[in-house]
This record gives structure tokens, C-alpha cells and sequence, in this order.
């Protein structure tokens, strides 16, 4: 518990700030709607990003401690009032071509309205954000180098095709045309731009984190100044959970159009995510549960296909949250049971 203490204290500031924003807006009736409804955003954005939070320790676990608590400090700054205020904020004010002050007192005085337009543009939103987890998912299954294969010999010929490095993008190229059938013609020059600046923002990511960490691409042992991990490292982490919250942020607007609540329910369900991360981290927990990567990356290629589904479909956010969680147990079944059998040989 003394590792969640930071994130508990976090908890019972916006919980608090939730009563009295609630208060405020109704009395005590009020109040106690504003706890109930920020406890179920918070337990929405855990579900939705445990699944993250193992990616991530695949990531953190080569940082040294400074990153690790650059990460868990100013990376929850970022991705609390960046993607779960400022991220619908703008959105909204390029929708609407509005300035960013008169959305904000939009969002404060008529909920309502600012939500139908955030709404208005989720097609968009899933089309960036799922072509980002995508990429994700479909770098990681064709990695011929990697040794381990939960599905056995299916992964591990699919693997062989992480040998010509551009299948990755042209299979998220291939989802990206294809989603744009499930708009009307108004809709599809919008969402074909939102997955090409996915794609890019992807590949840009990745070749900013190649640049400052690998010396010999620049001369300068740039590795040693940000250290071990470091920026490349810490702006994929953002970026991937920027394509998570997109999802928990729209899906928030269906349990209420509070954007106040919205922010800080998520931020209690995003605090705990990243310190659970770093807990994972500190406990090895890949390398004694090794197939739990490998189930969170096959959770988020399916949340990729959901958010592109969800284009046109209305998908349950309890169905998206159960999917991941079961694909976690899954792989950490396979884990228990890939010990068991080493320990016998």
C-alpha cells in the first residue's frame, strides 16, 4: 500500500473537489451523485487501461528511477489535464471553430452541448487513436526476433514477417481505407486524415525515440544525456496513452457530460494506472509472468478494432474494459502454467 500512497492521497483530493464542485450545483443530493459518478469513471478508466499499464512496464522496465518517477510525475500532469481536459477542449474548438476560453466556459455552463460535439467528431477520434494501438499491436506480433510465442507456431510464423519492415504500415494503411466505408461521404475525407496522422504520428515517434537513443544515427552520445529509456522512450508512452484515453474519454461523456467530473474520475483511474505500472516494474513482473505482454498486446490489437468498429457501432464500454481484462487473465494463466512446466524439467 505504501507505493499507492501518493495515488490514494491523489484520490481523496478529487474526491473531495468532486463533492464540493457537486455541492455547489445542488446540495448534499448533489454531492453524493458527483462521489458516485467519479468512483465509476475512475473503475472505467482502470479497466480500460490495465492493459496499458502492462505495455508500459514492457517499456519502463530498462528505465533507471529517474524516468520512472519523471513518468509518474509530470507524465500524469500530461496525461491528466492534457488528454483528459485539454484534449476535448480542442477538439470541440476546432469542431465548432471556436476560441479555447469560450469552449471551456461551454463545457462548464451547458455540459450538454459540448458533449454532442465532442461526440460529433468520434469518428475522427477512433481513426487516429486506433490506428496508433494498432501499430503498436502489429509491431509487436511481426518481431521476428521475438523468442517467445504464446500462440505457438501460428505467432511464430507471423513473426517471419517482421522481416520486410513496412507490413506494419501497410496493414494499418489497408484498416484505415477501409474504415472510412462506415462513414457517409461528408465524414470519410476527415477520418482518412485522422488515421494518416495516426500513422505518422506513430512513425514520427518512433523515429525521434531511434534518434535520441541510439548514438551511432546522430555521433553524439545523446543515450547518456537523457539517460537510460529516456525522451524517445517517454513520448511513445505518452503518445500510447493518448490513443487509450481516447477511448475512456469519450466513453466518459455517456455516463455524464460533467466535464469536471470527467477529468477527475479519470484522473484517480489514470493516477492509479501509472503508479500500478511502475509497481510492475519494481516487481519483475514480465520476467516471471511471460506471457502477460503478450496478452496485453493482443488486448490492445482488439481495443484497435473496437475503436475503429465503434466508428459506426455503438460499443459498451464494459464490453471494451472486460475484453482486455480477460486477454490479462488469459496470458497470466498461460504464465503460471509456463512455470509450473519449467520447473519440472
Amino acid at each position: 500500500m505504501l507505493h499507492f500512497r501518493f495515488s490514494i492521497l491523489i484520490s481523496l483530493i478529487c474526491l473531495a473537489l468532486a463533492a464540493y464542485w457537486g455541492y455547489t450545483h445542488g446540495g448534499m443530493a448533489a454531492a453524493a451523485s458527483a462521489l458516485g459518478l467519479t468512483l465509476i469513471l475512475a473503475v472505467l478508466e482502470i479497466s480500460l487501461s490495465f492493459d496499458n499499464a502492462v505495455v508500459n512496464v514492457s517499456v519502463l522496465k530498462n528505465w533507471d528511477a529517474y524516468w520512472q518517477n519523471l513518468f509518474l510525475t509530470l507524465g500524469i500532469v500530461l496525461a491528466v489535464f492534457g488528454m483528459r481536459l485539454l484534449f476535448p477542449l480542442v477538439v470541440v474548438a476546432q469542431a465548432a471553430d471556436l476560441g479555447l476560453l469560450e469552449v471551456g466556459r461551454l463545457a462548464l455552463h451547458n455540459p450538454k452541448e459540448f458533449s454532442t460535439h465532442l461526440i460529433a467528431h468520434h469518428a475522427e477520434v477512433a481513426a487516429f487513436g486506433g490506428v496508433f494501438l494498432l501499430l503498436v499491436f502489429l509491431n509487436f506480433l511481426l518481431d521476428e526476433k521475438k523468442e517467445l510465442h504464446w500462440l505457438g507456431h501460428v505467432e511464430e510464423k507471423l513473426a517471419l514477417f517482421g522481416r520486410i519492415g513496412s507490413v506494419p504500415v501497410l496493414l494499418a494503411l489497408a484498416v484505415v481505407l477501409s474504415s472510412i466505408s462506415l462513414v457517409g461521404a461528408k465524414q470519410q475525407l476527415a477520418v482518412l486524415l485522422a488515421g494518416v496522422w495516426g500513422i505518422i504520428t506513430y512513425v514520427g515517434v518512433d523515429f525521434v525515440s531511434n534518434l535520441l537513443e541510439k548514438e551511432e544515427l546522430t555521433g553524439v552520445d545523446l543515450g547518456g544525456v537523457v539517460k537510460r529509456g529516456g525522451i524517445g522512450g517517454f513520448l511513445y508512452l505518452e503518445v500510447l496513452d493518448a490513443s487509450f484515453s481516447f477511448d475512456g474519454v469519450i466513453g466518459a461523456f455517456a455516463i455524464t457530460s460533467d466535464v469536471v467530473l470527467i477529468m477527475l474520475g479519470l484522473a484517480i483511474g489514470a493516477m492509479f494506472v501509472r503508479a500500478m505500472t511502475v509497481y510492475l516494474v519494481r516487481q519483475g513482473t514480465l520476467e516471471k509472468y511471460v506471457y502477460l505482454e503478450h496478452g496485453a498486446h493482443y488486448a490492445i490489437g482488439i481495443l484497435a478494432l473496437i475503436m475503429f468498429a465503434s466508428i459506426k457501432y455503438h460499443i459498451p464500454e464494459l464490453f471494451t474494459g472486460l475484453v482486455g481484462v480477460s486477454f490479462i487473465f488469459a496470458s497470466l494463466w498461460s504464465s503460471i502454467k509456463h512455470q509450473r512446466s519449467e520447473k519440472q524439467l
